[in-house]
């Protein structure tokens, strides 16, 4: 903080420092853990006048849980589109998919917490580039210029950093 800057300043650019840190690290965190997103399937009996049916009806429901089982960091349709493209090596598209949504919980996590928030960021920033390197590949522009704009969070969080007070290992 300057001398002559005045304290409303500089509570503004704390809070907005705040902000986007959080938005940040909220997006990256639930991003990752709909990686491990999908679909359990149950089935229950229909009820007539109250009790189930003797016809063997079933009505069958699909709710959205969170497993290991269900972990795929490259959506299915994507990947197929990767493993076509003559610049993405197969096992650099193995491994992506792989580390792809726990690196996003990590990140999300030491941004959210302030761990190194330079640091954080900054990785954060290097995680999007690789996706957006990505999308290109399979001329997916509408998904580029989402990208674009977290881009523009980064940097923002990035320049505001050094008002955000409620950090960790506030040096990087």
């Amino acid at each position: 903080m300057k001398d002559d800057e005045p304290k409303s300043d500089t509570l503004a650019l704390a809070l907005g420092a705040i902000l986007a840190r959080l938005w940040l690290a909220v997006r990256a965190i639930q991003t990752g853990l709909e990686k491990y997103a999908g679909t359990k399937m149950s089935e229950t009996a229909v009820e007539i006048d109250g009790q189930p049916n003797s016809y063997g009806l079933t009505d069958a429901a699909a709710t959205k849980s969170y497993a290991a089982d269900h972990y795929h960091g490259v959506p299915a349709a994507l990947y197929d589109k990767f493993a076509h493209e003559p610049l993405m090596a197969e096992w650099a598209l193995k491994i992506y998919d792989k580390v792809l949504g726990p690196a996003l919980i990590l990140l999300g996590l030491t941004i959210l917490l302030g761990v190194a928030s330079r640091l954080s960021l900054f990785a954060l920033g290097l995680l999007y580039i690789s996706l957006t390197w990505g999308l290109i590949l399979i001329r997916e522009d509408s998904g580029v210029a989402w990208l674009a704009a977290h881009m523009i969070l980064i940097v923002a969080a990035l320049a505001l950093v050094r008002y955000d007070r409620v950090r960790i290992l506030k040096k990087w």
